[in-house]
């Protein structure tokens, strides 16, 4: 392949700066231009990066014959609409996390998606640290049996950025969950091979975000009345497969933690494995002996949110499948929402049927 594959990004507030080195890295891809409602970001933006081109319109990204791939470093409510147009313009889309604040809304993502034959991921960078690859190569060559129980959790101790993006509902679509706990449960969903859910019985509330004097540790700033999300969720979900798993996810948790708690512990029939120590725990019967193992890993070549920029750029290039399929995005998002609709109803919710699938 001789002509590198353009790219456009739109939204460039501080995730988009994370994607930049990927982009950069890629010997299949360029960034050529970006878009963002505030102008003075895009005139920082083109002289940061040497970018020729800027915009405040995303419909003259959309309208470019030339632009291959956009990608879409938006507020969450303001995903949908983009990443829709830029599929019906005949873009492949990378989109942040989450791919959407609701089912329904990827849902509508994977029409366009198949109505427009391209290709469309979700940035879910934790799957490319390369703990994560060791592990789940571990874990498909049999290590652990038929995986039957997860725990994982995603904790702060007062750890969150307290602008309208994150703690508005209507700019977010939801606080914990939807900014950090789409983490945590994708990559537990990928290293479980995505099995099928199929109920959530969760809790979703603001224990803490409204104690006087509550306040962020990440920017010494208070946090306003005006959080009207969550800081704390809960849940146990039951999959078609017989599989369970226990989720946890807080901004403000009292947790004995400096900055961020987060671990994956797999259970399965031959053995168990953890997230991010890559330790793998197992069980020699005829000896009646117990034993750990480490794998041994070699640094990261690239950040995982620019490693995933590379290879949505060589999906692209070589028509390979999506990196993160959309269809299990939406895995994701229906458990999401599962908890906040186990909240608002106080029992157990059933789930409609999501299928893991490939998807362009």
């Amino acid at each position: 392949m001789t002509k590198k594959l353009k790219v456009a990004v739109i939204g460039l507030g501080g995730i988009a700066k994370w994607h930049m080195p990927g982009w950069e890295a890629s010997e299949l891809a360029e960034v050529v231009t970006c878009c963002d409602i505030r102008e003075r970001a895009v005139d920082a933006w083109k002289t940061e990066y040497q970018i020729g081109q800027g915009t405040t319109d995303p419909a003259e990204i959309f309208s470019d014959p030339d632009i291959d791939i956009v990608d879409i470093c938006t507020p969450n409510r303001a995903h949908t609409h983009l990443v829709i147009a830029a599929l019906d313009a005949g873009k492949h889309v990378i989109c942040e996390k989450p791919l959407a604040p609701t089912p329904n809304e990827i849902t509508e993502m994977i029409e366009a998606r198949n109505r427009s034959g391209k290709k469309l991921m979700t940035a879910q960078h934790f799957r490319f640290k390369g703990v994560s690859q060791a592990i789940k190569q571990e874990i498909e060559s049999g290590a652990l049996g038929d995986i039957y129980h997860a725990r994982s959790w995603m904790l702060r101790r007062n750890g969150l950025i307290p602008t309208p993006t994150f703690i508005h509902q209507e700019l977010s679509g939801g606080g914990p969950c939807i900014d950090i706990g789409v983490h945590v449960l994708d990559l537990t969903l990928w290293l479980m091979g995505n099995p099928t859910p199929v109920a959530v019985s969760g809790v979703a509330k603001a224990p803490l975000a409204h104690h006087e004097g509550a306040f962020s540790t990440w920017q010494m700033d208070p946090i306003p009345d005006s959080f009207d999300t969550e800081d704390f969720a809960a849940a146990f979900v039951r999959f078609e497969n017989g599989a369970t798993l226990m989720l946890e996810v807080s901004w403000l948790l009292h947790h004995d933690s400096q900055d961020e708690d987060m671990q994956v512990w797999l259970y399965g029939s031959e053995g168990g494995c953890h997230w991010p120590d890559a330790k793998f725990m197992e069980t020699n019967y005829e000896r009646r002996q117990l034993y750990n193992r480490l794998l041994k890993l070699t640094d990261d070549r690239l950040e995982p949110h620019a490693q995933e920029c590379v290879e949505f750029a060589r999906a692209v290039a070589e028509d390979r499948p999506s990196p993160v399929p959309a269809e299990q995005s939406l895995q994701v998002m229906t458990i999401l929402d599962g908890i906040y609709r186990s909240q608002r109803e106080g029992r157990e919710v059933r789930l409609g049927q999501t299928q893991a699938g490939g998807g362009a």
